[in-house]
């Protein structure tokens, strides 16, 4: 059992200007939680800062991939290495600092509302003020896609979460295919198909601060992809969704 009941999961890829500020940020907090890094064999070197941390620092963990095999799988390996090691919360975030530290102390306090908290870019008119227009629209279109697609009237395609091990069954996410950054709605429209509750908190989040974003125009056309090929799913076999 870990000396801590809580897990900070954060996959990292090229994030050697981030890694170390986001976890002295966190540390900082005086958290009652331990910090998971996964990194993809960062060419920059990011897995050597994260390793250093790991040795310095009795509650930070490092995980080594030998390759980018995509931000989902990712985070299925988080997950699962929380389940294996006896963590009942989990809380996933970026480490480019899009998503602000200071906001896990929102997502463990709404923690006992339901299975899942995630962040939400929609219950604040102005969360998205500093992206630009191109992002915005993608951002908006994916959203009224999961709404109206899949019925899901939440954030869904977020990493910025808490989930309450300890209250969803962890084969629930041997349900879920996509190894990219579909994982995040399809992950969510699985476990609310099982009624695994889900709310939301609202979050704002600014222009990625550091470093450039990873999700290129190929990413995007795959989960658009997904999300239709999910609907198709829902239409003609709900029950591929639950457990049995």
């Amino acid at each position: 059992m870990p000396q801590n009941i809580t897990l900070i999961f954060i996959p990292t890829y090229n994030e050697v200007e981030n890694v170390g500020r986001i976890f002295h940020e966190i540390k900082s907090f005086g958290l009652d939680a331990d910090m998971l890094f996964l990194d993809d064999n960062s060419p920059d070197g990011t897995g050597q800062v994260i390793d250093s941390l790991a040795q310095q620092n009795k509650n930070v963990f490092a995980l080594h991939r030998a390759g980018k095999s995509g931000i989902g799988s990712a985070h299925q390996a988080g997950i699962v290495w929380a389940y294996e090691k006896g963590y009942q919360t989990l809380i996933t975030m970026d480490c480019d600092f899009t998503h602000s530290p200071s906001y896990i102390f929102n997502f463990i306090q709404a923690g006992g509302s339901a299975d899942i908290i995630t962040g939400s870019r929609y219950l604040q008119k102005h969360s998205l003020a500093s992206w630009n227009l191109f992002r915005k629209t993608l951002t908006y279109f994916g959203h009224f896609l999961t709404v109206h697609l899949l019925g899901m009237p939440y954030d869904a395609s977020g990493a910025f979460r808490l989930y309450n091990l300890k209250n969803i069954d962890r084969n629930l996410f041997g349900l879920v295919r996509s190894p990219g950054y579909s994982f995040f709605f399809e992950s969510l429209f699985v476990l609310n198909n099982n009624m695994v509750r889900v709310a939301e908190i609202p979050i704002e989040l600014p222009s990625r601060t550091y470093g450039t974003s990873k999700m290129t125009f190929r990413d995007a056309w795959y989960s658009l992809s997904f999300l239709l090929s999910l609907y198709k799913r829902k239409l003609l076999d709900k029950n591929s969704l639950r457990l049995k």
